[in-house]
C-alpha cells in the first residue's frame, strides 16, 4: 500500500512539475525564438550622433510586447522591447498594442480567417485568466491592464498616457531630467472588438487610444491586407470607423486591404496613420499597400511608422534610414515617424536600447536636425497631441 501510495504522489509531483515547465518555460522559449536580433557588433555612435540623439523626443508607434509575458520593468536578454533598454534607447513613448488574434500559417498573401487561432494556445500557455480564452475583447483588456499594473508599481518609471496633459507632463518631466518613459495603448485590429460596437467605450475607458481595424485575416470590418476577400468596409465596419472618427481616438490603417483604406480616408474627418509599413515603392513587398494611397493619408495630415523588420527589405540600420528616406521624399518630412513593429514575432537588427543607430545613419545621409527630429518621434507626438482628450 506504502508503494502505491509513494508511486501515486510520485506521479502527481511529476505532474506539477511538468505542467509549471510547460507554463513556466515553453511561451518564453517560443518568444526567443520569435522575436529575435541578429547579431552583431556594438553600433558605433559618433559623438555629433550621440549628442543628437539625446537631445530627441523618440516615439514609435508599434510594438507587440504586451502579448508575452516578459516583465517589462525589467531589462530581458530577449525580446526587443522594456523599460530599461527604452531608457537606454533615449525612447520617451512606445504605443504598446495589443494582439488578440493570429491565424495559423500567416503570411502576408492569403489567410482564412477560420483557420486554427495562435494567440488561444499563447494565452493558455502563459496562464491568462480563463475570461481572455474565449474573448477577444478580454484579451485585450487583460493585456491593457498589465500596462496599467506597471505604471501602478513604478509610477517614476513607467506612465500610461491616456489625455493631452498625461503628454504634457511626460514630456516636461523628461525635459526636466528624468527618466520616465510613456505607453499608449492600442490594438492590432478590431476583431478585439468581438463584433459588438459598444465593445470601442469599454476599450476606451480601459485607455485604448488607438485602433486598428484589421490584421492578417478578414473580420466582421471588412477585408485584410492579407486576407481571402480583399473586400472594402461592411457596414459593421463603417459604423466603426464613423465612431473612432467621433472619438478622441487615433485610427490606424495598418493591415487594412486597400479597399478599405479607400473607403476610410473619404469618411474620417481627421488624420490616421499606419503604423508599422514600408512603402511599396523602396520594398515591393505585399505587407505594404501602394504609395498612392500612402500619399493620400499624408495629404490628410497622417503619419506612416517605418518598420524594423523585413516590410522593410534590409533590416540595418542603413536598410531602416534608406526605408525612411524613401518615404520621407514620398509623403514628405512631416508625415513619416516610427513603426518598428518591435515583439511582433518580428527578426530585427536591433532593439529598442539601440536606436541611436538609426539617429547615426540618418544622419550619415545628410538629414538634417530638424527633419530627424520630426521622423524620430516629433511627428507621432504631434498626431496624439491633436488627437487625445483633454481630459478623462
Amino acid at each position: 500500500m506504502k508503494i502505491i501510495k509513494w508511486i501515486g504522489v510520485s506521479l502527481a509531483l511529476l505532474f506539477v512539475i511538468s505542467t509549471v515547465g510547460f507554463f513556466g518555460f515553453v511561451p518564453a522559449i517560443a518568444e526567443k525564438g520569435m522575436n529575435t536580433v541578429e547579431p552583431h557588433a556594438p553600433y558605433q555612435i559618433s559623438t555629433s550622433a550621440r549628442a543628437l540623439h539625446d537631445s530627441l523626443v523618440i516615439a514609435d508607434l508599434h510594438a507587440d510586447s504586451t502579448l508575452w509575458n516578459r516583465d517589462l520593468l525589467k531589462r530581458s536578454d530577449y525580446g526587443h522591447v522594456d523599460i530599461p533598454r527604452m531608457v537606454a534607447g533615449n525612447q520617451a513613448i512606445q504605443v504598446f498594442t495589443t494582439v488578440t488574434k493570429t491565424p495559423a500559417g500567416l503570411n502576408y498573401n492569403h489567410n482564412s480567417a477560420e483557420a486554427r487561432d495562435n494567440i488561444t494556445l499563447l494565452a493558455v500557455g502563459q496562464l491568462w485568466p480563463i475570461r481572455t480564452w474565449n474573448s477577444l475583447t478580454e484579451r485585450a483588456l487583460y493585456q491593457a491592464s498589465r500596462l496599467h499594473k506597471m505604471e501602478a508599481k513604478a509610477p517614476q518609471q513607467f506612465k500610461v498616457i491616456e489625455t493631452q496633459q498625461d503628454l504634457r507632463d511626460l514630456l516636461t518631466a523628461r525635459a526636466n531630467g528624468s527618466e520616465i518613459v510613456g505607453g499608449l495603448i492600442g490594438t492590432e485590429g478590431s476583431h478585439a472588438l468581438d463584433g459588438e460596437l459598444s465593445n470601442i467605450d469599454r476599450l476606451y475607458d480601459a485607455g485604448f487610444r488607438m485602433m486598428s481595424l484589421h490584421h492578417f485575416f478578414d473580420n466582421k470590418l471588412g477585408g485584410s491586407l492579407h486576407g481571402a476577400s480583399q473586400a472594402g468596409l461592411t457596414d459593421f465596419g463603417k459604423a466603426v470607423v464613423r465612431k473612432l472618427d467621433s472619438m478622441p481616438v487615433v485610427l490606424d490603417l495598418s493591415h487594412s486591404s486597400e479597399a478599405v483604406v479607400e473607403q476610410a480616408l473619404v469618411m474620417v474627418t481627421h488624420p490616421v496613420v499606419i503604423s508599422h509599413t514600408g512603402t511599396h515603392g523602396h520594398c515591393e513587398s505585399p505587407r505594404n499597400i501602394a504609395d498612392s494611397l500612402m500619399q493620400k493619408i499624408a495629404a490628410q495630415g497622417g503619419v506612416v511608422g517605418i518598420g524594423y523588420w523585413d516590410a522593410v527589405c534590409d533590416i540595418s540600420p542603413q536598410g531602416i534610414a534608406s526605408a525612411i528616406a524613401a518615404a520621407v521624399e514620398l509623403l514628405g518630412e512631416d508625415h513619416v515617424g516610427l513603426g518598428s513593429d518591435f515583439d511582433g514575432s518580428v527578426h530585427t537588427a536591433l532593439d529598442s536600447s539601440e536606436l541611436a543607430a538609426i539617429t547615426q545613419t540618418l544622419m550619415a545621409r545628410g538629414f538634417s536636425a530638424d527633419v530627424i527630429r520630426k521622423v524620430m518621434g516629433g511627428n507621432v507626438v504631434r498626431v496624439f497631441g491633436e488627437r487625445l482628450p483633454t481630459e478623462n
